[in-house]
Order: C-alpha cells, then structure tokens, then sequence
C-alpha cells in the first residue's frame, strides 16, 4: 500500500413512517327502560404474532472480554440479528494460543456436527491448509453484492487458486509505541529510529531504574513481534517472505545476527525478567500504567494505548543492516479473518452472514482504532484517534511487508518455527543453534 486509502463520507438519511390507527366509533347509549341490560362479552387479548422461527449459527473467533476487537463484534452482531431477526448468531471467543490448537484439531479431524458454521482464521498458510483439506466454503459469489467496496490486494491473503475464502476484518502491522513521557524522564523527545539511538536510549532508561520493553513469554506469538522485526530489519522483506513461504533456507548467518542482537537487548536488561512468565494483557497493562517505555505489538493496540495516561507515540524497528533492508519495512497485512465451514448446514446463509460480518467489524474496528480499513471506508471518519493516523502514515510509506510468520507457514512448519523461536526468548540456544536448528528441521 502505497498511501492511504482516501476516506469515503456517506451521509445516510433513514425516513421513519408512524402508523396511524383508526378511532373507534362511539357506541349509541340504549334506553334502559326499553331494554335488559346485556352482559358484557369478557375482553379479550389479541394474541401477538408468533416470533420467527430462528436459524442458529455458530460463530467462533478469539474476541474475549480482554480482547480489543470484542466490542466491533458485538456491535456487528447486533446490528445483523436486529435487521435479521430470524437470524441467531451464538458466538464464542477463546484465548488465541488455544484457540489455534481447537480450530486446527477441531477442522482438520473429529465430528463436523461440532465445527462452528463461521470461524475467525488467520490468512495465509493458516487458512490454507483448511482450504487445501476441503473444509472452508468459497465466497467468490457472496462477495458480488459489495462490488469494488474491498481492494482485491486486501483479499489477496485469503484467495487460494484464485478463489476467495475470507473475510478481512482489519489490517494490521507490528509497531514500537511509546510513552513519551518516561522517554522525557531520560532526555529523550522522539522515538528513536535508529538502532544506536534506541540503545542509548534504553542504556539511560536501565540506568535510571526503568524497564524499556516487557514481552509475554508465556505466549511465543508476542515473541515473534519482536524477533521478526529484527529479523526483517537485518535481511530485507524480500528474503524473509521467501522463508516463511517455504522457498528459501533460514541457512543464512543475518538471521543468527538479528537473534545475537535481540538476546543482547534481554542481556542488557532491556526488557522485563518477570515477562517470561507473563502474558499479552499483562504486559500490555504494564506498558499503559507506565511501568515500561516501549510496548512492540500489532497496530490493533492503538485504541488503548492512544487514550493511555501518558503522551504516546509510535514507530517502527529501527534498520539492523541497510545493505539488505530499509526503515520503511514491516511486518504485518490483512491477516484477521472469517471464514465459513464447507460442512454448515446452513452454508449459504453462513457466507452471507460472513462478509455481512466482515465488513461491518472492520467498520467498527476503524472507529474504535483497532487497525487499519481492508475495507474501503463508507461511514464518517472524521474522529479518528490521533495515533492511528500515524499508523497509517507509517503504511503510507511503507515499501515492504511480509505476513507474520505463524501464519505465512503452514501449520507444521510455524509449530517448529515458535518452538525455536521460545528457546530464544529464554537463551536457551542463540543465534547459530536457531539458524541450524530451523535450517536442519525446515531446510
């Protein structure tokens, strides 16, 4: 993406019609005197119109009460079942290190009468290896409806033979925010964007009692947003996409430099001890009540760190090697997704339902800065948050981007790829036993 998609404002005017009922004419009054007076027929309720019978749809996703893409979901269900009304959509959320080991075990084997009829994915190899096994519907013909409403690049992560089987909710790239004001505790007035800043930057931090980065140790994916973006600022986006896609050797000695230089940072105290045995939301609730400067996650934190306490920033990884790589590259794309089970018994409406959805979290992911649109914007922006617009400057002039690695590979490949990558994190093999490893295990 070479600038930023331009904002689209749609002005939506909904007429409302009052229905208006007929008064009832008054009854005569009856002489008594010519007249019994009648019993009066008991009155009676007219029955309410029965409630349509609702189809039932699974829907499984990793949006738990902790997790920010949680209330565009509950807003994009909503508003479906509201317009829909005999539509009923039951979702369920799970914490995403187990939620990859259930959909995998849960598509790949076991009763299709368990599987959800929708279910958020993972793009690339992630979703591939579903859709290689038969078990994910083709949206192809339920995408007609919204015509050019979504860039075919942002549909390019999930389209396997030249087929579409996913819904992007959101686009998103790894960041290095900030608090801006521990960094003016040390002298420091701007994110450093070169790797002799960062470390003298970090050196004055340690030396004044701060902790400059926390990491979740107890979740490997955390680990691979800081050990991905070293690697990919030491050999270039190019040599990296063709690893995780299987066509070139990790038997390259930079990748053993970007690990020498990740475990130098742990070494240096650069980052939290206690984080080894901490997950995501802790260590990103340590970073918002400033008890770390920096916090190197997805862009889908902006919201949250955006309304932090503190004055926030925002950068990306400094350049390792600029013979091979440049500051303007990340890692990062159109990865979150829904997708719908072949065996649904209600498949159509389910893909329906499935890019209804897709468009609409994105929509409220926007507003609520949790990513960037890969949908094109029809609703009024006009108060995005501040930090998001800096993410977006920083896609602007992005010049290269590869998929994070646990879901460019494919299933088997990524679970060899984290086990090193967590003997990282602990030191537990360095740089030359993480390329030998890696190159021996996948070539």
């Amino acid at each position: 993406m070479k600038k930023l998609i331009a904002l689209v404002l749609a002005l939506v005017m909904v007429l409302g019609l009052a229905a208006c009922g007929g008064s009832k004419p008054a009854e005569e009054t009856k002489p008594a005197e010519t007249k019994p007076a009648e019993t009066k027929p008991a009155e009676t309720t007219p029955a309410e119109p029965a409630a349509p019978e609702q189809t039932v749809l699974k829907l499984w996703c990793i949006a738990t009460e902790s997790d920010s893409n949680r209330p565009a979901y509950l807003k994009a269900i909503e508003e479906y079942e509201k317009a829909h009304p005999d539509v009923k959509i039951e979702m369920e959320a799970f914490e995403n290190e187990s939620y990859k080991t259930k959909i995998k075990a849960a598509m790949m084997g076991g009763d299709a009468d368990d599987l959800p009829d929708i279910f958020f994915t993972w793009s690339g190899a992630f979703l591939g290896d579903f859709v290689d096994a038969g078990k994910v519907f083709c949206l192809d013909d339920y995408y007609k409806p919204y015509g050019d409403q979504i860039p075919e690049v942002m549909l390019a992560n999930t389209t396997y033979g030249g087929k579409h089987f996913g819904v992007p909710t959101t686009f998103n790239i790894v960041a290095m925010f900030a608090n801006m004001d521990m960094l003016a505790e040390v002298g420091w007035d701007h994110v450093p964007e070169t790797y002799e800043d960062l470390t003298a930057c970090c050196d004055a931090l340690v030396a004044a009692g701060k902790i400059p980065f926390g990491c979740a140790g107890k979740e490997t994916w955390c680990v691979t947003e800081y050990l991905e973006p070293i690697i990919i600022k030491t050999i270039g986006y190019e040599a990296l996409g063709k690893i995780f896609a299987g066509e070139a050797t990790w038997n390259d000695p930079d990748i053993a430099n970007a690990v020498t230089t990740f475990q130098d940072m742990i070494n240096k105290g650069y980052f939290d001890p206690s984080g080894m045995a901490l997950g995501n939301d802790e260590v990103k609730a340590n970073f918002l009540a400033g008890k770390t400067a920096f916090y190197q996650n997805g862009s889908w934190n902006t919201g949250e760190i955006n309304d932090a306490s503190f004055k926030p920033a925002v950068a990306l990884f400094p350049v390792m090697n600029a013979a091979r790589s440049t500051y303007n590259q990340t890692i990062g794309g159109p990865s979150d997704s829904l997708a719908v089970c072949a065996s649904s018994k209600n498949v159509e409406l389910a893909a329906e339902v499935a890019v209804w959805l897709g468009k609409e979290i994105c929509h409220y992911n926007y507003l609520n800065a949790v990513g960037l649109p890969a949908w094109i914007p029809d609703y009024d922006t006009s108060s995005l948050k501040p930090l998001l617009v800096d993410i977006a400057d920083l896609v602007a002039s992005c010049e290269g981007m590869v998929l994070f690695g646990d879901t460019a590979m494919s299933a088997d490949p990524a679970q060899v790829y984290l086990s090193y990558v967590s003997q990282v994190y602990g030191c537990e093999i360095d740089g030359d036993g993480f390329v030998a490893g890696l190159t021996n295990d996948l070539g």
